[in-house]
């Protein structure tokens, strides 16, 4: 078989182009700093860099609710203390009110102060959470409380947030008529608030003294469902701290299957290099200049 000068030529040029390839795959790497740019460089680890990003982006949409959802939690406990200490308060004023020893006036101070309890435990009722009224269910844009009367204008509406694959969901929010025991549309608890203001405005403190009962029975709802939002919010912590290790562990899966080994790259890089440089010098020496150079 005769071998021609440009059969000699066209094998160099295949060379050259393979070497000139593998030198830009290492620069690319080694710039990127990662094993693959395109999915002809490695369809099975491109797959898998696709499934894991996928895992991420859907791991971190479940963190951003689980940190709202302890935000929301965490708010909704702080209400409810709030009020449980304002119940708390009010109890005080009405074990005061009962003794009978108080002048009139005592009662009518007392009184005055169960007042702004009251006014104190509605503005609590009506927390917002970015905007958001909390113990108002699904209208979460009216307030559930006013200063004028004892009803309630929000609904029974659960806010749940995905917290989890598999639907996995939790509650976070705690309705009004639930917090105040609202029953036929007027709280109870503003209710017990008016008739303790009306017992020592009137200086009946016997009738002061059947309300306690009825406050004590208030601050048991309270901290019922205060309980129930703290087991709430301990499983969102849970929550918060599988998907953190879960989402270290995408992270370097990831890592592995997408990072190049920079050390590596610049070894093959410098001997990539230098198989490009050897290969233009034999190409300078396979490509001569030829009779017909000579003749044009």
């Amino acid at each position: 078989m005769r071998v021609t000068n440009n059969m000699l030529v066209m094998d160099f040029m295949n060379d050259y182009n393979k070497n000139l390839e593998r030198l830009q795959k290492d620069q690319n790497m080694l710039s990127t700093g990662e094993k693959v740019s395109k999915p002809s460089d490695d369809p099975v680890a491109v797959a898998s860099i696709l499934r894991i990003k996928t895992e991420i982006a859907r791991n971190n949409a479940y963190t951003k609710n689980t940190d709202d959802a302890k935000s929301w939690l965490s708010l909704t406990d702080t209400a409810l203390g709030q009020i449980g200490d304002m119940l708390q308060n009010a109890r005080d004023l009405a074990v005061q009110g009962s003794n009978g020893t108080l002048t009139q006036s005592d009662m009518q101070n007392l009184a005055a102060q169960v007042d702004q309890l009251k006014q104190q435990i509605i503005q609590v009722g009506n927390t917002q959470y970015n905007g958001r009224y909390i113990f108002a269910g699904y209208k979460t844009d009216t307030k559930p409380f006013s200063d004028t009367s004892n009803g309630y204008a929000g609904d029974d509406g659960a806010i749940k947030f995905e917290i989890g694959a598999g639907g996995n969901t939790i509650q976070v929010n705690v309705t009004g008529d639930k917090v105040f025991d609202v029953s036929s549309g007027t709280s109870q608890l503003l209710t017990v608030m008016d008739n303790l203001s009306n017992a020592l405005k009137s200086g009946n403190n016997q009738a002061v003294s059947n309300i306690i009962g009825d406050i004590d029975n208030q601050i048991q709802n309270i901290l019922s469902i205060r309980a129930d939002a703290g087991a709430k919010a301990n499983r969102v912590d849970l929550t918060a701290n599988r998907l953190s290790s879960d989402n270290y562990n995408f992270t370097s899966l990831l890592s592995k299957n997408q990072d190049a080994d920079i050390a590596q790259v610049i070894t093959n890089l410098k001997m990539d290099d230098n198989v490009y440089r050897a290969s233009l010098a034999a190409g300078a020496m396979i490509i001569q200049p030829s009779l017909v150079d000579f003749l044009k």
